[in-house]
């Protein structure tokens, strides 16, 4: 049997009406448990929440990746469909991401199962906090998982794009600590951390720095009144790239920035450094490229290879041995209330996953 929109539609629907905020998914995953139960699918969730479904079949398993929550305001979400899109009906926002990819996998799983033909074998992998942090993608016991390939649908776009390349990301805190003193009186008494940051970021590339990499300042805080020379500042900051030793050198020159501002003026300043993922990159001819090119193009559309500046679960499922693709799914402004996917959209995403589950 081919996607059954009507079929398509009420999933969506009947998602998009539970509450999902990062952290409170507990809803969502008792809904995508039962329904994957009643598909045949064996099912279990881990310590943090997330949901992992399997079906036996042909070859090694596909695994099949969309995150359960969504940003804030999520609750009380009410779809409406006008004019072949869909809507939030009020103030908050659609949920589509990552919802439209929960329901393209459990409609293309369906409909593979309600085919009789042969398939490949699935691991679906539902998580919980994405939106805050990719958590729940941390939390995965990776040695449980068989599949050594995998797709997730949560990339803005036109479905048939094909994302090969996102970055990693690092991000710090600095704290400076000056000396304080009265600004009018003895100012020179005082060391002011505020100016030993404005030097260490005067002296950082930021910005886009080449095609694959970027820098920013996201918030500096610090001060109390004119009349101080402000004693302490706090400068955080990130840096991507989807070279790894480019961003490793990103970030020993910003940490060199501080430093040296901080020896320059007599100020101290500590350093907190975050690794958050590793870069995510697929080569055109990666056999998971192959195959969906394959199946992008059985249903009668042209695929794209694209880049992204941001992460996603795939970030961190990547770097844990498991050859993953993230697709577009054609959501569009996303983490607003202007939140919308068009009907099309959905339909060619879930046709594509059931062309992938009978690629043998």
């Amino acid at each position: 049997m081919a996607i059954n929109q009507e079929r398509l539609l009420d999933t969506f629907f009947t998602l998009v009406r539970i509450d999902n905020p990062s952290g409170g998914e507990a809803a969502m995953a008792a809904h995508l448990i039962e329904r994957c139960q009643a598909l045949g699918l064996s099912c279990e969730q881990d310590a943090i929440g997330n949901v992992i479904a399997r079906l036996a079949g042909a070859g090694a398993p596909l695994l099949l990746n969309a995150h359960m929550d969504s940003v804030a305001p999520c609750h009380g979400k009410e779809p409406v469909l006008r004019d072949g899109n869909i809507y939030s009906a009020g103030d908050t926002v659609l949920g589509a991401d990552d919802l439209a990819g929960v329901s393209a996998f459990l409609e293309g799983v369906q409909a593979v199962i309600e085919s009789g033909k042969q398939h490949r074998a699935i691991e679906l992998v539902f998580t919980v906090q994405e939106e805050t942090g990719l958590y729940g993608a941390r939390a995965l016991d990776y040695s449980q998982l068989q599949a050594k390939q995998g797709l997730a649908f949560d990339l803005n776009g036109d479905v048939g794009a094909i994302c090969v390349g996102s970055p990693a990301h690092d991000s710090f805190t600095a704290t400076i600590t000056g000396v304080s003193a009265h600004a009018g009186v003895a100012p020179e008494k005082g060391i002011s951390a505020i100016e030993v940051a404005a030097h260490a970021i005067a002296a950082m590339p930021l910005g886009r720095l080449d095609d694959e990499t970027t820098a920013n300042i996201g918030s500096i805080q610090g001060g109390k009144a004119n009349n101080i020379v402000p004693d302490l500042v706090i400068v955080k900051g990130e840096a991507r790239s989807r070279n790894q030793a480019k961003l490793d050198a990103q970030w020993q020159t910003m940490r060199n920035a501080l430093e040296q501002a901080a020896a320059k003026f007599g100020a101290t300043v500590e350093i907190e450094h975050k690794q958050h993922y590793g870069p995510s990159v697929l080569a055109p001819d990666a056999e998971i490229v192959q195959l969906l090119n394959q199946a992008i193009r059985a249903i009668g559309l042209e695929p794209s290879l694209v880049v992204t500046g941001g992460g996603s679960d795939v970030s961190i499922i990547s770097n844990n041995g498991i050859e993953t693709a993230n697709l577009a799914i054609g959501y569009e402004n996303i983490h607003s209330v202007d939140e919308f996917i068009p009907v099309v959209q959905l339909q060619r995403a879930a046709q594509i996953v059931e062309q992938m589950l009978l690629m043998i």
